[in-house]
């Protein structure tokens, strides 16, 4: 199976051409990177104006691997063949790497980017790719791609630290600026009658007007000197930053960023329309522990699920029935210490059997999907409040009052349908639940409502993930005020 790795743009606000000079002290050897053993230069071109710069290096790395895999592999050090073509006109660095070791049985491929911010000149963006694909390996295939993609994780937490470890030394020695590439100062007519003279000769010599650049060092020709796509002044609007999943998503780990950005980039090319918001995707990766196959499944029947009972507009279109205002008793009230909206319901004192009976079991589910639907905008709410990020809510259950009454078979049958509505369309939602009061028949619908989650058939197990605590001090949790 072929492993992919997507990164979110990482911004430095420096100008590119400073980048430029912090990313060159790199080779021909790195001391922050200890696995990067040494590098080689085997081509290099340079355009006449200056501004193409193309350059390929035979990459030496010490991958730590267990001593009898090296040992079978018959190997000490692999090496990986690295191209980078920078283009100072504009502006933008592309670099293409592939393993060289054992290329006829894995398959490496690695494209990063440095380009300009599409908003701020003086800033860089950075995004990087790549894909592992083991063909066969010894019976050891598992191993390396565990391997593979462990040294791959740690050596993307530290790139952004190695740039700002060589600018901070460039820093050092004085130089805080390096001035952008300017085309040489020749004369247009000159440049314009000296191209059409060549065209003229080339065509009445009967070759090519323009000829093949040369290799500098090979003299071989080079139909890309880029060696990429068409630069692009910087990233779309639509492409996730490393500084904005941080701040409104939470801190994610290389591979899980990965997921979530390949996971959005599937639904951007597949729905035309509306997707749904980054925290949504986030928490259906979160329920099937960032498997992207079981996520995008479980998603997608939940987007379909939505459409279909327009759940998009039941805030601004859908009202609760004046019975469930006077007799529902629960409701939003402020936030616990962590920031989470709180929910609190009194269970004890509801009557299930005349709700059920008087509105039906659409309507309470309605009327929890409403509730669910607000619980959403308030964590959106508070993470601006509180500037972290806040994606699941608290909720107080009382239940002072509960007896057997409370165990009527229609409403029991309701309340698990209900569980398992939002458990397969709102995963990761409930961060934790406090049972206070809790009676003596507590403990057998408890183990009903366990039970429901037991089965196959329903969504993200939420009640076994959040924290649940029976208490009778909530004010652990709670504010007093």
């Amino acid at each position: 199976m072929v492993q992919k790795y997507q990164s979110p743009v990482r911004v430095y606000k420096h100008p590119f051409e400073l980048i430029m000079a912090a990313y060159e002290r790199r080779f021909p050897t790195c001391p922050l990177i200890p696995m990067f053993v040494d590098s080689d230069t085997v081509n290099e071109f340079r355009s006449e104006d200056g501004a193409i710069h193309v350059i390929e290096r035979r990459c030496k790395l010490d991958i730590d691997a267990p001593r009898l895999l090296k040992k079978i592999a018959g190997v000490d050090y692999v090496y990986f063949v690295q191209k980078n073509s920078l283009n100072s006109r504009e502006r933008t660095l592309h670099i293409e790497a592939h393993n060289e070791t054992f290329s006829n049985r894995v398959i490496i491929n690695e494209h990063c980017c440095y380009s300009v911010h599409p908003e701020n000149e003086d800033w860089t963006c950075f995004e990087q790719s790549a894909s592992l694909d083991i063909k066969s390996f010894f019976g050891f295939e598992s191993t390396v791609e565990k391997i593979a993609m462990k040294q791959y994780t740690s050596n993307i937490k530290k790139g952004k630290e190695i740039i700002e470890y060589y600018l901070r030394q460039l820093e050092e020695e004085g130089i805080t600026f390096v001035p952008r590439w300017t085309p040489p100062a020749l004369a247009p007519s000159s440049d314009a009658a000296a191209s059409s003279c060549k065209k003229q000769a080339a065509s009445s010599a009967g070759v090519d007007a323009e000829p093949a650049l040369k290799d500098g060092l090979s003299g071989e020709p080079l139909s890309n000197p880029s060696g990429a796509p068409e630069p692009v002044a910087g990233p779309p609007d639509d492409k996730l930053d490393a500084d904005y999943i941080k701040r409104y998503l939470g801190d994610l780990t290389p591979l899980q960023e990965s997921c979530l950005i390949r996971l959005r980039q599937w639904l951007q090319e597949t729905h035309k329309g509306k997707i749904p918001k980054d925290e949504h995707i986030l928490r259906f990766l979160r329920a099937r522990d960032f498997n992207i196959d079981k996520a995008r499944e479980v998603l997608c029947q939940s987007l379909t699920w939505r459409k279909q009972h327009q759940v998009d507009y039941i805030l601004d279109s859908w009202h609760a029935p004046q019975v469930l205002q006077d007799y529902y008793a629960g409701g939003w009230h402020h936030h616990d210490k962590d920031g989470r909206p709180l929910y609190v319901l009194r269970l004890g004192q509801m009557d299930t059997k005349g709700l059920v009976r008087a509105l039906g079991e659409e309507a309470l589910l309605r009327y929890v999907l409403s509730v669910n639907e607000e619980g959403l905008r308030r964590c959106e709410d508070n993470t601006k409040v509180f500037g972290r990020p806040i994606s699941s809510w608290t909720c107080l259950v009382d239940l002072e009052g509960l007896n057997m009454r409370h165990l009527w078979r229609p409403g029991v049958k309701a309340l698990l349908r209900i569980i398992e509505v939002v458990e397969a369309n709102y995963p990761e939602t409930l961060g934790r639940l406090l049972i206070l009061r809790a009676p003596r028949v507590f403990p057998v619908l408890w183990t009903l409502v366990r039970l429901a989650h037991a089965r196959p058939a329903t969504g993200s197990p939420a009640l076994r993930k959040a924290r649940t605590r029976v208490s009778a001090n909530p004010c652990l949790w709670l504010d007093e005020s």
